[in-house]
């Protein structure tokens, strides 16, 4: 006889069905588990034998094989342990085939029997909503199954002895709720603490109206860091697809604690020795790295010209489609990662190049050969590039009231209001290569397609003029041309305007660096 248990393998962010067939027969004494299992699958036989043990059931000493079917697909993970425990103690009519038939089973076993939280419940806990089935987890992972919806059948158990025991009916185990963790507006960092650097607010303001990416240079001390912090509290909290989205990537890196979910859009600061698996994803198992970690939110890179050439040029196809795609011999996958890029470095490697009184014993080489270290085709990815100058002692006594997040972030959302109106009337943004419709954000201007920006940014004759000038003079790039055009559509939004006026032109040409603001004031 043949048992059968449903459980998942994953693919990126998909859960697939894999069917764990048990078959005990007579013969040599033996336990083995094919289909392409990894270590952890294979040593689930010892983890399996010691907690039935523990349940008071002993191994028959007889043939079993464990086939996790399809065969051809790499099977990874301990969350097989408890639908291969399962599966033998139906095998062996200590339970009835029928109490697990229709359910998808996650778990990992302790020796004793107890059963562990394990990664990836939320994206399988769907794909058991698509199949009509229900879910088999343990109690720990039952709060993010919860999140699928509430015609999910779950079954969240503590222990093995919990889970045979109700399908003996000797206990009901109850369906736990979903649960939720600080909100949007707590705990976050405000920007009234930041004395001075009112063109860096500007700047930060503007970045996220619309969604653009944003480099600041500046000596030490300046306050990159703590301007960079405060960007989660202009940012709207998350809307009911991008927290879904989100919620799955958590799920499959086990990043939610207890199955809480929050509405507060991630703020992940990787330091600056992190490997390119670490930040794009991948690894012996992949696995999502910190630009999906980061998705729907903001990526902030401190001291960005330490960072490894490489592992920098690895962020700009994520940059343009908003998806990581990683390639491996075992392993071809897709991670989600619409983030919003936040960088921040020195103006050179002593820190202090431009500033007054300072003479570099390198001389103009420290300068070029530390920003040499971020590719140009990375920096033509960068809509914002602002200088944050030291901030001085009059700033920091300056008693004047400041704004904080929650007024900044008003204008923030009256700007983003704006644009998911014109962008939905014409439904421009559902076309093009990492638009927002595709990757289920709200449409902005940083991430609708070229063809609307076109449609949206109509120039009078002066603008355009002004336009075409200062990109020749600053021989900005196609996709730069367009960045500026971009950021000039925010800052029309900013304003209330409907149409692009040739201020909101020359300050956009401002941001994208010395040489393209020179040539937009000439």
């Amino acid at each position: 006889m043949v048992s059968r248990v449903t459980t998942v393998a994953f693919q990126g962010v998909e859960a697939v069905p894999v069917d764990v067939q048990v078959h005990i027969t007579p013969g040599l004494v033996g336990f083995s588990i094919v289909g392409l299992p990894d270590k952890a699958v294979a040593e689930s036989r010892e983890r399996v034998r010691s907690a039935l043990v523990a349940c008071g059931m002993a191994l028959p000493a007889k043939r079993i094989t464990i086939n996790l079917a399809p065969a051809d697909l790499p099977k990874e993970g301990s969350h097989f342990d408890l639908p291969i425990a399962l599966g033998i103690m139906a095998a062996m009519n200590a339970i009835s085939a029928d109490a697990i038939a229709g359910h998808v089973v996650l778990g990992e076993l302790s020796l004793d029997g107890q059963l562990a939280p394990v990664s990836g419940v939320l994206p399988a806990a769907m794909m058991a909503v698509s199949r009509g089935d229900g879910m088999i987890c343990p109690h720990g992972s039952g709060a993010e199954a919860a999140w699928a919806g509430e015609e999910l059948t779950i079954l969240a158990a503590r222990s093995l002895l919990d889970l045979t025991g109700h399908f003996a009916g000797r206990q009901v185990l109850a369906r736990p709720r979903p649960q939720i963790r600080a909100g949007w507006s707590e705990g976050v960092a405000d920007l009234h603490d930041v004395r001075g650097q009112e063109s860096a607010k500007r700047a930060l303001e503007i970045a996220a109206a619309g969604g653009h990416n944003l480099l600041m240079i500046g000596p030490p001390g300046s306050g990159k860091s703590m301007l960079a912090a405060r960007l989660p509290g202009l940012l709207p909290p998350l809307g009911a697809r991008e927290l879904l989205d989100l919620s799955v990537v958590c799920s499959l890196a086990g990043t939610l604690e207890a199955g809480a979910i929050s509405d507060r859009r991630p703020f992940r600061a990787p330091h600056h020795s992190a490997s390119m698996a670490a930040l794009v994803g991948g690894g012996i198992r992949a696995r999502p790295g910190e630009i999906s970690l980061a998705h729907h939110g903001v990526l902030f890179l401190d001291e960005l010209p330490e960072f490894s050439p490489q592992v920098l040029d690895s962020l700009r196809q994520p940059l343009e489609s908003g998806q990581c795609h990683i390639a491996r011999a075992n392993h071809h996958v897709t991670y989600p990662a619409a983030f919003q890029l936040v960088a921040a470095m020195n103006p050179c490697r002593c820190g202090h190049a431009g500033e007054p009184g300072h003479a570099c014993s390198r001389g103009p080489r420290c300068a070029s050969d530390y920003q040499a270290r971020v590719s140009g085709p990375l920096m033509d990815r960068i809509d914002l590039r602002i200088e944050v100058p030291a901030v001085s002692a009059r700033d920091l006594s300056n008693p004047a009231p400041r704004e904080t997040s929650a007024q900044v972030a008003a204008r923030v959302a009256a700007a983003r209001d704006r644009q998911a109106q014109r962008y939905a009337v014409d439904g421009a943004a559902a076309s093009g290569e990492g638009s927002a419709s595709a990757l289920g954000a709200p449409p902005l201007n940083a991430r609708v397609s070229q063809a609307s920006i076109e449609r949206h940014c109509q120039l009078d004759a002066g603008a355009q003029a002004l336009l075409s000038e200062a990109a020749e003079r600053a021989n900005l790039s196609a996709r730069g041309y367009f960045r500026v055009l971009r950021v000039a559509r925010t800052l029309a939004d900013l304003a209330g305007a409907d149409q692009v006026a040739r201020e909101h032109l020359a300050e956009a040409m401002g941001y994208r660096g010395h040489d393209a603001g020179l040539a937009a004031a000439a």
